[in-house]
């Protein structure tokens, strides 16, 4: 039997998005229609969001347990958080947690050092890109980063906040956010890291100055090689 699937959201958008790759693609495995069990949790967005204004990332990470117990007692076997921005309060949940997790950040990172990219530009919340998610990870496998300057990182997070999570989605924006990779790829990167988990819904290899690396999708189907290994 595969494994059971635990996710700790955060937002819907991206987690929604999370929850229908591992099902629609979990027939690849596992035959027509077919897909690992799959169980999802989360707090409300503005408890994490009061958190991350604070600096609070304890309290980010008491909320992700609260989550990753509440999965472990129905059944789930691991865990993954579609979410990138909360990762990092991982330090400080993986010892505490009941069962295992995948890493978004390095499920990103082996898949770019796979590709053979080798810098990439990190795209995301405020909270994401001043952080040490992903640079951390990537260093560990021997890549480099750029991160959008300031104006740029207020510009990605306005949008993601106030329309990507809210199931909002304007040309306009996803036109700002094209030009903000567009600056990253004259900066020297070879791809982009999306790095919020609503980002794919309006960003794609198609449409994007810079090759993409999936977030979402890269951490569902990583989780689905997992349940099925």
């Amino acid at each position: 039997m595969p494994r059971h699937i635990g996710i700790v959201a955060c937002s819907a958008e991206g987690a929604a998005l999370c929850y229908r790759t591992i099902c629609t693609e979990g027939a690849g495995f596992l035959g027509p229609h077919a897909h690992p069990e799959v169980s999802v949790h989360t707090r409300s967005l503005a408890e994490y969001a009061d958190c991350l204004n604070r600096n609070d990332t304890e309290g980010v990470g008491e909320l992700m347990l609260d989550s990753a117990i509440k999965l472990s007692n129905i059944g789930a076997d691991f865990l993954i958080c579609p979410d990138n921005t909360i990762h990092q309060s991982f330090s400080y949940v993986e010892p505490k947690s009941p069962r295992p997790w995948l890493h978004i950040a390095e499920v990103i990172a082996a898949e770019a050092a796979s590709r053979g990219y080798r810098l990439l530009g990190i795209t995301g919340t405020r909270w994401l890109v001043d952080s040490d998610v992903y640079p951390d990870k990537l260093k560990a496998v021997g890549l480099d980063y750029v991160r959008p300057n300031e104006e740029d990182r207020d510009t990605t997070s306005r949008i993601i906040m106030d329309e990507l999570v809210c199931g909002i989605f304007k040309p306009e924006s996803t036109e700002a956010l094209q030009g903000i990779i567009e600056q990253l790829k004259v900066q020297g990167c070879d791809a982009v890291v999306l790095g919020c988990t609503e980002l794919p819904l309006v960003l794609n290899d198609s449409n994007s100055p810079l090759p993409v690396l999936d977030s979402t999708r890269l951490l569902a189907r990583a989780a689905l090689h997992r349940a099925v290994s």
